[in-house]
């Protein structure tokens, strides 16, 4: 079974072009529309990766991120932010809430795949 990534992000024709890119990968994909789903989606199926809009209705990414690091059971998601809130206070603190990755939009389709494999390479 291939890795499974969750998109959280609210601009549908983003979450269009993100799942089929994924997907064409070969990762499976699901997808939340906003961090109240995020978590919901948790619950029923832990993700390897998740991509994380910061710009959501309900919480926010970065609110959706300290949940993920505040919980034991959900730490060893890997989360990839991707945001147009690229300043580097907003970098900073996506990165120290415990982001993985801070990719800001636009961005390289290339780039944002190379992350990805990168944060699901196996450790070691």
């Amino acid at each position: 079974m291939g890795k499974h990534i969750l998109i959280v992000d609210d601009e549908p024709s983003i979450v269009v072009s993100l799942e089929f890119l994924m997907m064409r990968e070969g990762y499976e994909v699901s997808v939340a529309r906003d961090g109240n789903e995020a978590l919901q989606a948790l619950a029923r199926r832990l993700p390897d990766l998740m991509i994380l809009d910061i710009m959501l209705p309900g919480l926010n990414g970065f609110e959706v991120c300290q949940r993920i690091r505040g919980d034991d059971r959900w730490r060893a998601i890997k989360v990839l932010m991707l945001t147009a809130k690229g300043r580097d206070a907003e970098v900073s603190k996506g990165l120290g809430l415990g982001a993985d990755a801070y990719v800001t939009k636009p961005f390289s389709t290339r780039d944002l795949v190379a992350h990805i494999k990168r944060l699901l390479e196996p450790a070691g």
